[in-house]
């Protein structure tokens, strides 16, 4: 039986699963087949973007699973060589265009480089059209988040980013939570980096609960109010992923968890400037 998945309501009214189904790094020739898996699993939120280059392969799973639009939630982002207004909105026609979507359920700006301001001009309007039923961020720490709100009557429904044990980002979200936007962890399970799901602490709360450390770390951020989109290209461990909705840690048990958080990212540190170069100028075929 599938899990039921609680919904979020977003700052525009838009209701989003909680739990949802990431394809990053999913090979564009495997990804059909993936999300076609997810979607028999039970799940309805699918994330994708641009720089994933797969969206064409996740709008074929779509299509093929014949399920009604209205029950499904699918984000896509917007990519930093397609900053700007009028590259932002021409970016975006080609994402539907590849999902084969007459709108998407959630558009973000993958990064907070580059002419992002004018790609929230972009894609505002395409809110108000109707064509992405709610607007976000991706990837944007507090000052350049504050800095889009405090400039613009409209804000973010979303802000997605890195979270995870290691990685716990308290301060993103209290802050995320007195401006009203909806926080969004993406790598959830930090790709099983510093042995996340051998983890003493994880897995010692894991064994009381007798689930995995997988499990406990998705129902901890859930439990913080926090959206997640894990990915798996595994139908067993899709399912056991979703299987977090009939239990609940305890007090201590989130204490505990606050333990191996370092503070910093484990994947991309988006004040390197090595690294922001390389999202600035690495092109893409689509």
């Amino acid at each position: 039986m599938t899990a039921k998945i609680p919904q979020l309501t977003c700052n525009t009214g838009t209701r989003m699963p909680a739990f949802g189904f990431g394809v990053f790094q999913v090979p564009a020739k495997d990804t059909e087949h993936v999300v076609a898996q997810a979607l028999e699993a039970g799940y309805r939120h699918l994330d994708t973007a641009a720089a994933d280059e797969n969206e064409a392969a996740v709008g074929r799973a779509i299509t093929a699973s014949h399920i009604a639009r209205a029950d499904l939630f699918v984000t896509t982002k917007l990519r930093v060589q397609d900053a700007g207004e009028l590259p932002s909105r021409d970016a975006f026609g080609r994402s539907l265009d590849r999902l084969g979507l007459d709108y998407a359920d959630l558009s973000l700006i993958h990064q907070p480089f580059g002419d992002y301001c004018g790609s929230w001009r972009a894609i505002k309007a395409l809110h108000h059209e109707g064509l992405a039923r709610a607007t976000g961020t991706s990837n944007f720490y507090p000052d350049r988040l504050v800095d889009l709100i405090d400039h613009n009557e409209v804000v973010p429904a979303v802000n997605q980013i890195e979270a995870h044990p290691f990685f716990q980002r308290h301060g993103d979200l209290k802050m995320m939570r007195e401006r009203g936007v909806q926080m969004t962890a993406w790598d959830p399970l930090g790709q099983g980096r510093s042995d996340l799901f051998d983890h003493p602490v994880l897995t010692a709360i894991a064994k009381t609960h007798d689930r995995t450390a997988a499990q406990v770390v998705l129902r901890w951020l859930l439990q913080r109010d926090i959206a997640v989109i894990p990915k798996s290209v595994h139908l067993a461990r899709m399912r056991e992923n979703l299987a977090v909705f009939d239990f609940s840690l305890t007090d201590d048990d989130m204490t505990a968890i606050a333990g191996p958080d370092t503070g910093a990212s484990t994947a991309f540190d988006h004040h390197d400037p090595a690294s922001v170069a390389f999202l600035g100028t690495t092109r893409f075929t689509t």
